[in-house]
């Protein structure tokens, strides 16, 4: 499966997007407007090895909630992220069997590394 689950109002996304010059077979999914399900969160979570990764600290809602200050349970991360779209770390980039979280420079780079060498 191709996959990148991204917001389409967030420019980074929208570059990163451009930036990965994604074929048609990759299926977008705005997060805002189609939300995550649970089989699918617990899909990016088998791939990526705790729903903490998948969890944004940057999150305004993070800072908001003050959850910096609580101990936060692998359970909790996945009921924030499943409540509140903003909690997911964007874009996620799924390539078959490998998931790429964020959008880090590095992240980006090993991406589109990767998407060209199967292409």
């Amino acid at each position: 499966m191709k996959k990148v689950y991204y917001l389409k109002t967030c420019s980074t996304c929208n570059r990163i997007l451009k930036e990965l010059n994604l074929s048609s077979d990759y299926i977008l999914q705005d997060i805002k407007t189609e939300s995550i399900t649970v089989k699918q969160l617990e899909h990016m979570e088998s791939l990526a090895g705790s729903y903490e990764a998948l969890f944004s600290k940057r999150s305004k809602l993070y800072k908001e909630m003050d959850l910096k200050n609580q101990e936060l349970s692998e359970r909790d991360f996945k009921h924030y992220i499943l409540e509140h779209y903003t909690f997911l770390s964007r874009p996620v980039i799924l390539v078959d069997d490998t998931i790429f979280i964020g959008n880090s420079k590095k992240v980006v780079e090993a991406a589109k590394q990767h998407i060209d060498s199967i292409s």
